[in-house]
């Protein structure tokens, strides 16, 4: 009987320690999915649309998939770049998807990740910002952040010589 019960309190055991591992490994579950807990965050692509054409602020969309390398990767470098955090918060409606849109206009050379496009408030997906590579115009690597951060202040600035 002494020998049921330790058995017993071993599987409990076993079971409980790998319920805690698991915990520690769950993903941000907040609409940041790690890109940046002090920006606001939209839920998807058509709320971003709703709030863009009220706040009369660019639409930034980052496309990636939460087991890309290349994503997480891409994520790690946006979070450690203070101004393009800042920028994000101050300039542009902010959403990041897991998930691709509906809308054909997000993926002008492919479906493929990460990517990053923006959007003007009159609905326009700016394709004429870019980033260095020929073959992925919409994607950025971590050593990217410099001409990411360009882009952010370009399609700032082609916003209001627009308006």
């Amino acid at each position: 009987m002494l020998r049921l019960v330790v058995v017993a309190l071993l599987i409990g055991f076993c079971a409980g320690a790998g319920e805690q591992t698991r915990r520690k490994v769950v993903k941000d579950k907040s609409l940041s999915r790690g890109w940046g807990r002090n920006i606001t965050w939209v839920t998807d692509y058509e709320e971003g649309l709703l709030v863009m054409a009220t706040s009369k602020k660019p639409l930034m969309v980052i496309h990636h998939r939460e087991d890309c390398p290349y994503s997480e990767a891409l994520k790690k470098a946006f979070v450690a770049e203070k101004y393009i955090q800042k920028m994000a918060k101050q300039n542009f409606i902010m959403v990041n998807l897991v998930e691709e849109t509906q809308d054909e206009n997000m993926s002008p050379d492919g479906h493929y990740v990460p990517r990053i496009l923006f959007v003007d408030p009159s609905m326009r997906v700016r394709v004429n910002i870019v980033g260095k590579y020929d073959n992925r115009l919409y994607t950025y690597e971590p050593a990217d952040m410099e001409i990411l951060a360009q882009n952010m202040k370009k399609a700032k600035v082609l916003l209001h010589t627009e308006l």
